[in-house]
């Protein structure tokens, strides 16, 4: 199973010869050992990345190159599930929630400004999500929207959002173990991919807000967003 490492606000996630899939920053395919959440500190307004990552890395002892997330949230919070070849880790902070409006007409005019836009996120739910299934490329990218799914019923259930305005996921499988051509949520990797990714989300975020209530809404955040944008809807 995939090993995890904390070293000063820098969490890795490793195993040797893994397949990665980020939606972060760095994002893409990628092949290698590891994978990180870095801690950024409050008032945090880098815009260079890639060279704030490297030294975050090496300052902390890690030489593996891989995909690099970036939160607000100390990695103390850190929470990690497993359940049969899955094993899931989160990060979850709500200074920045995005809500969608399903009947914009509801909300109010202004409801969809974000607050203080011009502040870094110091929210984030950052997920990792690894299996020692070799999924097919199709699999391993499903697994990004099976985490999402329950990322946003997790949330939505305990606070009442479907996550944050800077999320990412890092879905990981194992080229050398065995195949799996499907993810979805009546597989055993998607189902566990599912448990995994809810009891995770929920102790980080108890862990985080332990001492303090998460917003109750945009408004009561540091900045956030509710979508009440509206379309035009043809038939086809």
């Amino acid at each position: 199973m995939f090993e995890t490492k904390i070293q000063e606000g820098v969490l890795q996630l490793s195993r040797p010869g893994t397949r990665w899939l980020s939606t972060g920053w760095d994002g893409g395919r990628s092949h290698g050992e590891a994978a990180y959440n870095v801690t950024v500190p409050s008032g945090w307004e880098r815009t260079d990345l890639e060279r704030y990552a490297a030294g975050r890395l090496e300052s902390a002892g890690f030489d593996a190159d891989g995909p690099v997330l970036l939160t607000g949230v100390s990695q103390e919070h850190a929470r990690l599930a497993r359940h049969g070849p899955v094993v899931a880790v989160a990060t979850v902070g709500l200074s920045n929630p995005a809500a969608l409006a399903v009947d914009p007409d509801d909300e109010p005019a202004d409801s969809d400004a974000t607050t203080e836009r011009g502040r870094a996120p110091t929210g984030t739910c950052n997920l990792f999500v690894g299996t020692t299934r070799d999924l097919a490329a199709g699999a391993l990218a499903n697994v990004l929207t099976v985490a999402a799914e329950a990322k946003a019923a997790t949330l939505l259930s305990a606070v009442g959002f479907t996550g944050t305005t800077s999320d990412a996921v890092v879905a990981a499988c194992d080229p050398a173990g065995e195949p799996a051509a499907f993810s979805g949520s009546a597989t055993p990797v998607g189902d566990a991919v599912r448990a995994c990714v809810r009891d995770a989300l929920t102790a980080s975020l108890e862990s985080r807000y332990a001492d303090d209530a998460p917003p109750a809404s945009v408004a009561d955040a540091d900045h956030g967003i509710v979508t009440t944008t509206t379309t035009e809807v043809d038939k086809l």
